[in-house]
């Protein structure tokens, strides 16, 4: 067996590698408070802590490659990491908050609806290509937390949030490259900008509850319309290019 051990490196280097992950694991203890204040039924408190894990999942993999934590921790997946807080917190703990909250069906419909969202995304979390090559997710990338977000901020009903969770379960499966916002290449400065500003609606919004202001709401749902066109065009810009170079390759061949 090869050893692992990394070479080279100072223990402080090594110590700031180890920190980042222990930062990316402190989201799973905040998905576990998600599910506790949902369940206190403390629906604000669980939206703030959701804001946390959204910083968290943000800036986790800068750090990441600024203490370049492959190198120095070389035995440790940080990214299989990533994707189980991920889970927790994108999928899990939101299902349990629309739950508790009672934005979904009743019966045994509520059941079939909560499920998608864990039997898809546990099928995206494990595709080797849900993350491409070129920093794009490929699918819906699991946002259950923002579904849930807006569901609260909006107050929709169970009917249409069940709709919308059959819908982006569906989308899950449909091959849309979604933008990466802090790896994709194109547009990645107007993007980064306009997701700061989508964090801020969201703080306010979650402090403004019940009662949202109309035009905090708009800006936000601007944001979220700004990042679907700008998937689907990328996608069929890149789709695009794609079979011109497999058009060249016949033709050389």
């Amino acid at each position: 067996m090869a050893d692992q051990r990394p070479v080279g490196f100072s223990r402080g280097l090594r110590l700031a590698g180890a920190a980042v992950h222990l930062y990316t694991a402190s989201g799973s203890v905040l998905a576990l408070l998600i599910v506790i204040a949902a369940m206190a039924g403390r629906t604000s408190t669980a939206l703030w802590l959701g804001l946390a894990t959204l910083f968290i999942d943000g800036t986790d993999g800068m750090l990441a490659r600024r203490f370049r934590v492959k190198e120095t921790i070389p035995w440790f997946d940080g990214a299989r990491l990533d994707d189980i807080v991920d889970y927790l917190t994108y999928v899990f703990a939101p299902v349990v908050l629309l739950w508790t909250t009672d934005r979904l069906p009743s019966g045994s419909a509520g059941w079939v609806i909560a499920a998608l969202p864990l039997l898809t995304s546990s099928f995206q979390f494990c595709r080797v290509d849900a993350k491409t090559s070129d920093h794009f997710f490929l699918g819906f990338p699991s946002y259950w937390n923002i579904v849930a977000f807006y569901v609260i901020v909006l107050g929709l009903s169970p009917t249409t949030t069940a709709l919308i969770f059959v819908v982006c379960s569906i989308l899950v499966f449909v091959p849309v490259r979604y933008v990466y916002p802090s790896r994709t290449e194109a547009f990645q400065v107007p993007t980064l900008v306009l997701t700061a500003i989508w964090l801020v609606t969201y703080a306010l919004l979650v402090a403004e509850l019940p009662h949202p202001n109309r035009f905090v709401l708009a800006v936000s749902l601007g944001y979220v319309v700004y990042y679907v066109a700008l998937s689907g065009y990328l996608t069929a810009i890149g789709a695009r290019r794609r079979r011109a170079q497999s058009g060249q390759g016949v033709q050389r061949g």
